[in-house]
């Protein structure tokens, strides 16, 4: 698939968006081990700590994928599962390394960091699928209606893109695991939590992309179009 025209030959930042990128989803993976919920009234949520940070990898990777192209994005979305596949197995080599003088800790390091092979399986294998979906939904949509509606871009992505994702992770991680009652309602409040999120942040995202944008040099044209 050719390269989107709307980035320069040599971008300045597209390093900085890529390491947040990254290390958003390093810090979401590490805290989706804690299963949480909260009692609001009638309402009962539950969902995983990745909930807090992992909605901002979808925002920065509309960025990558509206300013910098598919291509460009799609590397960077192939990186995040590398870097995750190397921290998962670094886990795992200290976890079954034999424990040293002093060190009291063991159980506490396997029940947060332990390699549990279907909790990695789903966290890498949603956030591939979902990630390249969000960047692929998105510049489809911009080559099809072309650059105005950038809202309608952003959400469209993240619905289909977070919805493969949530669904993927939820079923290899936690299905037969959380009781069945409380499965679906674990789905489901993921993933209205995920898309509510950046639906609240699309002025946000919006000034970014802008940002970006400019501090890229990208033709005033584009900039407007946008």
């Amino acid at each position: 698939m050719p390269e989107d025209p709307t980035h320069t030959t040599s971008p300045r930042i597209f390093d900085v968006v890529a390491v947040l990128f990254v290390a958003f989803l390093l810090i979401s993976n590490i805290v989706a081990t804690k299963i949480t919920a909260l009692d609001m009234g009638p309402v009962h949520l539950v969902f995983d700590g990745g909930a807090i940070l992992f909605p901002l990898t979808y925002v920065l990777g509309d960025v990558l994928a509206e300013v910098y192209g598919f291509a460009r994005a799609r590397r960077v979305v192939v990186l995040g599962f590398a870097v995750s596949l190397l921290a998962s197995l670094t886990f795992w080599l200290v976890q079954v390394a034999p424990v040293g003088p002093g060190y009291t800790n063991q159980a506490a390091y396997e029940a947060v960091l332990g390699f549990v092979p279907r909790i990695v399986a789903a966290s890498v294998l949603g956030y591939l699928a979902g990630q390249l979906v969000n960047a692929l939904v998105l510049v489809r949509i911009r080559r099809r209606w072309g650059p105005k509606h950038l809202w309608a871009r952003l959400v469209g992505s993240t619905l289909v893109g977070e919805a493969l994702d949530t669904l993927i992770f939820c079923t290899v991680a936690f299905i037969g695991v959380i009781p069945a009652g409380e499965f679906l309602n674990y789905v489901l409040t993921g993933y209205v939590y995920k898309v509510g999120v950046e639906v609240l942040l699309l002025p946000v995202t919006y000034r970014v992309i802008a940002g970006v944008r400019r501090v890229e040099r990208l033709r005033h044209d584009e900039v407007l179009a946008a």
